[in-house]
C-alpha cells in the first residue's frame, strides 16, 4: 500500500479531488519539467538535434516497459481520436461485417468506427450492459464470424466497467476479428500486460490515470501492423531524419517498428518533458501497487455509498480505481454544484456518478465526501 501522496501535487487541503477520470492534476515535478522545457524553447539557439529525439525516445521506453511491452511497439499521438483514427485507417473492413462498440463508449471511440462503417461498407453492432451485469461477458457473446473489429474500452468511462481483454482477445481470435483498445481510463493505475493482450491498436492520452500533460498520449501498435499507413507523412519519423542537413534527400524509408505512425511535432519542448516526470514517477510508485492502493481505499469507499443508497457495481465488475455510484430516482439534479460549493469535485457521466480519487487523496477528503453527500441526500 502506498501512503497518501498529497505532498507531491499543489492541492489545497480544504479541496477533495475526486475526479481523476476527467483530468488529473499534475504533479509539482511534472510542472517545473513543462516550465524547464518551455524555458529552452525561449532560448532555441540553445537546442540541440539531439533535443529532438533523446526525451521522446525515453519517454517511448518507460511507456513501453510500464505496459509490459517493447519500445518498437510504441508511437506518439496527441490525443486519443488520432489513435482510434489510425486504427481505423489500417484494419480491413469488408463490406457487411461488424464493428462492435460498448453503449455509452467514450465517442472518440465511436466517431471513426461510423465514419468507416459508412465509407466500407459495414455495420455498427452496439453492445448493451445491463447495470451491475459483466461488460466482458456481453462482449464475448456478440463476437461471432461477422464482426472484423471489437473497438472497446478496459474500463468504461462512465461507469468503471471492466472489460477483461485477455479473455476478448481470445474470442477475437476464434472469430478472426482484430481488437482496438481505448486504454485511457486504466493505464497508469490498472495493470495491463500488453504482450499478453497484443490488439491490434491500443490507444492512451496521458491527461487521466497517466498524471500527464493534455495533448499527449501513445498508441501501441502490433508488430503486423508495423508496415501501415500513418495519418501524416512527417519528416521525423524517416530514415536518417537526425541528419538535418540532409533532410533535402528524401527518404521513402521509415525507422523500423511503430514510429512512422509517430504524430508531426512529437518532440514538443515543453511538454515532452513533463511526460518523461510523470512517467518517472510511476515507475517509481510501481502501477500494481498504485492499482492496489485504490482498490483497498475504493473498498471503503463504496461501502459508505451504498450505506447512503446507491447502487455500486460489484468490485468485480468494475475498475480498481474507478467507481460508478447509480443515484436514487429521487436524486436531486444539483449534486454536482452542491459538492463544489464545499470543494468536492466529481463527475457525472450517464447517470452514474464518477468518483475517481487518486494517492493525492486522504481520509479527510472521503469523510468530507460521503457526510456532504449524505446531506444531499
Amino acid at each position: 500500500m502506498i501512503p497518501c501522496q498529497r505532498h507531491l501535487f499543489d492541492i489545497p487541503e480544504d479541496v477533495a479531488y475526486l475526479n481523476t477520470a476527467y483530468m488529473s492534476p499534475l504533479l509539482t515535478s511534472v510542472v517545473s519539467a513543462i516550465d524547464s522545457g518551455s524555458r529552452l524553447k525561449a532560448n532555441p539557439w540553445k537546442l540541440k538535434i539531439s533535443n529532438f529525439f533523446d526525451d521522446i525516445e525515453e519517454a517511448r521506453d518507460l511507456f513501453s516497459t510500464l505496459m509490459h511491452t517493447v519500445a518498437s511497439n510504441i508511437a506518439i499521438i496527441p490525443s486519443a481520436s488520432y489513435g482510434v483514427q489510425t486504427a481505423a485507417n489500417n484494419l480491413h473492413i469488408p463490406e457487411e461485417s461488424k464493428i462492435l462498440v460498448l453503449s455509452d463508449q467514450f465517442p472518440s471511440n465511436v466517431y471513426p468506427w461510423r465514419r468507416i462503417a459508412e465509407r466500407k461498407g459495414a455495420e455498427i453492432k452496439t453492445v448493451n450492459v445491463p447495470d451491475g451485469e459483466a461488460a466482458t461477458d456481453h462482449i464475448i457473446d456478440a463476437l461471432d464470424e461477422r464482426v472484423s473489429v471489437c473497438a472497446t474500452a478496459n474500463v468504461l468511462w462512465t461507469n468503471g466497467s471492466l472489460i477483461d481483454l485477455e479473455k476478448v482477445k481470445a474470442k477475437c481470435l476464434d472469430c478472426n476479428a482484430e481488437l482496438v483498445v481505448d486504454l485511457t481510463q486504466s493505464a497508469g493505475a490498472f495493470d495491463i500486460d500488453l504482450s499478453k493482450i497484443d490488439p491490434a491498436f491500443g490507444i492512451v492520452a496521458n491527461y487521466k490515470w497517466m498524471l500527464g500533460p493534455y495533448s499527449t498520449g501513445f498508441l501501441y501498435v502490433s508488430p503486423k501492423y508495423h508496415g501501415g499507413q500513418p495519418l501524416e507523412e512527417g519528416w521525423i519519423t524517416r530514415k536518417n531524419s537526425k541528419d538535418f542537413a540532409k533532410l533535402v534527400d528524401y527518404q521513402d524509408q521509415y525507422e523500423p517498428g511503430a514510429i512512422r505512425y509517430d504524430m508531426g511535432q512529437r518532440s514538443n519542448f515543453s511538454l515532452v518533458p513533463g511526460v518523461l516526470e510523470a512517467l518517472r514517477q510511476i515507475r517509481k510508485w510501481g502501477i500494481a501497487n498504485i492499482q492496489n492502493t485504490l482498490y483497498h481505499s475504493n473498498l471503503v469507499l463504496c461501502k459508505k455509498l451504498s450505506d447512503l443508497g446507491l447502487q455500486i457495481p460489484r468490485a468485480e465488475n468494475r475498475g480498481p480505481h474507478f467507481i460508478g455510484a447509480k443515484l436514487p430516482s429521487e436524486a436531486p439534479t444539483n449534486i454536482l454544484e452542491t459538492l463544489a460549493e464545499k470543494k468536492i469535485f466529481i463527475s457525472e457521466r450517464g447517470g452514474n456518478l464518477r468518483i475517481t480519487p487518486h494517492l493525492w487523496n486522504n481520509t479527510n477528503d472521503f469523510e468530507r465526501f460521503t457526510e456532504t453527500l449524505r446531506k444531499i441526500l
